[in-house]
């Protein structure tokens, strides 16, 4: 089901109800870790997963695990629970970062769901020399504050307004690394359109079928987390979704006038 709603507004009530999907997604997750098992290597550089607004490092423990498996060295941020950009949260942050650079003695991928991409990217902005990569999840980085089901969850949490965030026009602009923005046309929290990035050398998007819920342990997300993520550094490439692979991938282009 897709959501051609006003991307200015927040997913239908529909798609909203469909994020009962996380939990069979988190099955097929369990049942198809055999097959997950064939995705892409990499080479065992570190990486900082960040949570979405209401969760904690329990909620990116199935992603971590797979990057593990990977070969990464995955990392929750320690944090506690994401209730938004409090007062030292975001110094805090750039600290972790800076830490596990320093730590490997090599840059850091970051991959943050919802809220947790919107900080992911910031925090590149802030030290690209710390950052191999970055990947967001359902992160509503470009839309309008309130398109979101979860923006008085926001403000309540954080206690600040939903358009209360320095420099929001210039989030939208792609961070200075390799960035890619996996999304889902029939995410019921956020409106997908405020999800992708502005495509260009070093950025891309990639649509995937499912929930926001769900997208930290969707296999086909986790598939394309790897293949991201197995590329050299300094040798980024965009997503090849050309054959088998178009079958499982949507082509992002194929509305123009929904997806510019």
């Amino acid at each position: 089901m897709t959501d051609r709603s006003d991307p200015s507004a927040p997913p239908s009530r529909e798609l909203l109800l469909l994020e009962l999907r996380a939990g069979f997604e988190l099955g097929a997750f369990f049942a198809m870790a055999p097959l997950l098992r064939f995705a892409p290597t990499g080479d065992g550089h570190p990486v900082l997963v960040l949570p979405g607004l209401a969760a904690s490092d329990l909620s990116t423990r199935p992603l971590r695990a797979f990057l593990r498996d990977r070969g990464y060295r995955a990392h929750g941020w320690k944090l506690g629970r994401n209730l938004g950009p409090r007062h030292g949260v975001e110094a805090e942050m750039q600290q972790r970062l800076a830490e596990l650079a320093g730590r490997y003695g090599r840059k850091v991928s970051l991959i943050g769901w919802s809220l947790g991409g919107v900080y992911a990217r910031e925090m590149a902005r802030r030290a690209p020399h710390d950052v191999r990569s970055v990947i967001t999840l359902g992160s509503p980085f470009a839309g309008e504050p309130r398109a979101s089901n979860a923006w008085r969850i926001y403000e309540t949490m954080s206690g600040r307004q939903a358009h209360d965030w320095p420099g929001r026009e210039a989030m939208k602009l792609p961070p200075p690394v390799p960035s890619t923005a996996i999304y889902s046309r029939s995410d019921g929290i956020v409106a997908w359109q405020g999800c992708l990035e502005r495509e260009g050398p070093m950025s891309e998007n990639i649509e995937v079928e499912g929930s926001h819920s769900g997208l930290g342990y969707n296999p086909a997300v986790l598939y394309a987390i790897a293949d991201r993520l197995a590329q050299p550094e300094g040798r980024w490439r965009p997503f090849d979704r050309s054959g088998l692979r178009s079958l499982v991938y949507p082509d992002p282009h194929r509305d123009a006038a929904w997806t510019a």
